[in-house]
This record gives C-alpha cells, structure tokens and sequence, in this order.
C-alpha cells in the first residue's frame, strides 16, 4: 500500500512515493521561493505553488505509480484567501514570516486579543478588509494545506487538520472547533473556514490526479517531521534544522496548562488528532540556525559551500573562547528578544577562520540546547535524546556540539527531510499500510547515535546571551 506524500515547504515542494516498508521509492521536488516585496513583506503567489504540486505529484506517480493513498504535509499559517465559485486566489498569499501586520497585533493585543504576526488570524483580516471590505464575496480561507486538499479534490474538499489550524490563533482554547465568538468580533465570516478533520482519516478523492487515490492523511510540517522521526509519545524530542530550528515533542492527551506561550517560552501545540482525540505537544523555537551557515557563505566568504562549514572546524579542536551568539533575527524560545542581535565574542590576533566557524555551529548548538531546557522548563518529561533532521543534521562537527551541550544522545533521521515521512505515515495509518502508532515508533533506525562528550560551556554561554540582548531595545519591547 504505497503512499504518495506533498510536501509543500517555505521555500520548495516536494513529492515522493514512500513504500509500505518506510522507504522513498521516487521523490522529485522543486525550488518555489516566496517574494519579498519590501522589508517585513513575504507573499506567494499560490497558483503557482499549486501548479508546482500537482506537476511533481503526477510526475512521481508516472515513475513510481500505483499507491492507495495519498498524505500532505505543509509550512503552518501561511494564508490564502481564494473565490469559492472560480478558485482563484484574491490576492498573493501571505507567507507566514510576513509582518506586515505587526501593529494590528498590537492594536488588538490593547483590545484583549493576543495574536502573533506569524499566524493566521491577523493575514486573514488584512486580506479581507483589501479585496473583500464590505464582506459580500463567497471566498476561502485556507492555510496551505487546506489550498493543496482544495486542489487535489478539484474544489470538493475545503477542510484542515488540528494540527494546523491550532496555530492560525482562531480555534477555541481546548481546540475543538473554530472560535466562532473571536471569528465574529474579527469580522470573518465563518462560510468561508474550512471543516476541521482528523489528521489521519480519508478525507475524499484526489481526483486531480490518475486512478484519484484517497486523501487520506494531513499534518502541519513540523508534527509530521516528528511523526516522521517515529516520536509518538513523551520521552524523545526532536529538533528540525532548517532556516531556523524547531523542537517538538509529545506531552499526552492533555492540554498543557498556560494558554499561548509558557514560562521557558514554549508554546501548546497539537501533533495530531486520530479518531477525535487530539494529542498535544511542545513547541520551541529558535528564529536563526541554518541562516548563520548561509551567513558564513553568502555574506562573509569564509566557507565556499555548507557542507564546508564541517571540513573548516575540524581544523581546530576547540573555538578557542570565540563564540557566538546567533541572533541574526533576534532570539526566540526562551528569551523572545527580536532586539537581540548577532554577536560574535571572545576574538584574540589567534582566533582564524577554523575558530570562527566552530563558534558558529556551536552557537547554533547550544540554541538547540536552551529549547530543550525551555520544553523541561514547561512541564516536559526529561527528554531521554534527540532526533534531529534537516540540512544542519549533516554536519558531524554540528551533531557532536550539540550532543555535547545538551548532554543527551544525538539520533541523526535517516532522511534529511523527515517531513515526507511523517506525511506518509499520517495517511498511512489512514488507510492500514500501518496499524497504530506503535509500528511507526518501529520503524525508527537513525543513520547515526552521537554520544555526548565533554560539556559545552553553558555558563558562558548565557553570559553571551544577555551580551547580545536588547541591541535595539525599541524591537525587544515587543511581546506577542
């Protein structure tokens, strides 16, 4: 029972056809960037994205065809607001890094409201009150995985899943519905939000595509990395290295006690609801991690290629005393400081390119340790090790530092993109390729297990830290 995945991702789609024995058969993807047409502004155009989806989707079922069913995994909170009659969009997408609507987060945050401008609620409104202000159109909401349901179905299903519509700030607070109350004191006519579903269950037909496989499957990115990753229940955490870093675990069927954002700075997610019954995890956050690599090359010159990083570190044993703080973009989990600012400390006439490049990935590493200590902070369970996909998770000098400041043992995916695995798995569970959540946890075999070693120096560390707080104290006085 083969299982055809989309993985529509901030910068790129994938599709890949993964076997009942949890392999990739065919995988093709594509490099779809989002626009930036002012500072603070980030936009897609979703036809496009669209047409990228279903080109690679019938293209790996041409090579490695048939399958029984088919999975979305996709970038939470992006918003597309599209006509219900013709399927057109409105107006661009607006990606999920667009801030464009920081003051009326404010404005509402004075009112009671507290939103993020990296969700949904605020893009929404913006979007309606500029191609739909009197509210008299038929139109859609949808989160990008609600667009690509729309488009494999040929408009027939408008839906999401838990996973993702728990974060575009509109659910109620045990997340079981749409908050119909705020969707009214918003202005947001509740017509045009999609049927939340279970993210593992058949939803209907992809009739876009040859043989019109089921749908079957939906899960936000990160929840489908970590289904990917075979976490599913408490114990092990795992951490996405990406652009930035994101770690997720698994709490239970209990919601967590603080409503948006704990005390270590970690936010109530759900990974996933099966059969009505949502499962809630953790989310941390750090805003910078494989940016800081593309700093090294694009910016600074020190290394010709990412993967150069790992060869000049190993020219040095130690940093030396340099380090580095990565706050390109300010500091998320546990510190919210978007005033912070990249810092590098510690240089002597000695300190070369091997130094300095060291001190950047174990930057990047001890960020990885202060959301685990941010999750423990928030009520984890203590996190027993930590499985780590994305681009970063290639990087052996990498794997050891961050071993070495968390002190737990490092479990390197054996897919660099572990989304498109999670992605199969939620569909299927769907359809029976796997019975439960259990042969999912078996089938984790990690293409590596790092060991920590002597222990980074967290002391100086958070030193660091407080060094690079506050730069533009004017960006860390604001708290969404």
């Amino acid at each position: 029972m083969s299982i055809l995945v989309v993985d529509v991702g901030t910068s790129s789609v994938r599709a890949a056809i993964v076997r009942p024995d949890a392999t990739i058969a065919v995988e093709r993807h594509r490099q779809v960037l989002p626009d930036s047409p002012d500072s603070g502004l980030v936009e897609f155009d979703a036809l496009t994205l669209a047409e990228v989806t279903l080109e690679l989707a019938r293209q790996v079922l041409r090579e490695g065809g048939p399958i029984d069913g088919v999975g979305i995994a996709t970038q939470r909170a992006s918003t597309v607001v599209w006509d219900r009659a013709t399927g057109v969009p409105v107006g661009p997408a607006l990606g999920w890094q667009d801030l464009r609507t920081v003051g009326d987060c404010l404005v509402l945050q004075a009112d009671g409201l507290r939103f993020a401008p990296n969700q949904s609620a605020t893009k929404l409104v913006w979007l309606l009150n500029t191609y739909d202000p009197d509210r008299s159109r038929d139109l859609c909401f949808g989160t990008p995985d609600s667009w690509i349901a729309w488009q494999l179905s040929q408009g027939e299903l408008h839906v999401t899943d838990l996973s993702n519509a728990a974060v575009t700030g509109l659910v109620d607070g045990d997340a079981a519905d749409w908050d119909y109350a705020l969707l009214e004191r918003l202005a947001i006519p509740r017509s045009m939000m999609p049927t939340i579903v279970d993210s593992m269950s058949i939803l209907g037909a992809a009739s876009a595509l040859d043989g019109a496989p089921p749908i079957a499957g939906i899960l936000g990115d990160q929840q489908s990395s970590m289904l990917g990753q075979g976490i599913v229940e408490s114990g092990p955490a795992k951490i996405t290295f990406g652009t930035g870093g994101m770690l997720d675990l698994i709490l239970g069927d209990q919601r967590p006690e603080f409503a948006t954002r704990g005390g270590g700075g970690t936010f109530p997610i759900v990974a996933w609801r099966r059969d009505g019954q949502s499962t809630w995890g953790l989310e941390a956050i750090m805003l910078s991690a494989g940016t800081n690599i593309e700093w090294l090359r694009d910016d600074l010159g020190i290394i010709e290629s990412s993967e150069q990083s790992h060869e000049i570190a190993s020219q040095c044993s130690s940093s030396d005393g340099v380090m580095f703080v990565p706050a390109l973009l300010g500091l998320g989990t546990p510190k919210w400081d978007y005033g912070a600012r990249g810092t590098l400390l510690g240089l002597t006439r000695g300190a070369g390119r091997p130094e300095i490049v060291r001190a950047v990935l174990e930057g990047v590493a001890h960020r990885g340790a202060d959301l685990v200590d941010a999750a423990n902070i928030d009520g984890a369970p203590d996190i027993a090790s930590i499985r780590i996909d994305g681009g970063m998770s290639r990087n052996p000098t990498f794997v050891q530092a961050l071993a070495d400041a968390t002190q737990r043992v490092v479990e390197v995916s054996p897919v660099v993109e572990a989304t498109t695995m999670g992605g199969a798995f939620a569909a299927g569970l769907a359809i029976g390729t796997w019975g439960n959540l259990g042969d999912i946890a078996e089938t984790w075999s990690p293409a590596s297990s790092v060991e920590p070693g002597n222990p980074l120096d967290r002391d100086r560390w958070a030193d660091a830290v407080e060094r690079a707080s506050a730069w533009f104290p004017e960006l860390s006085g604001l708290d969404f």
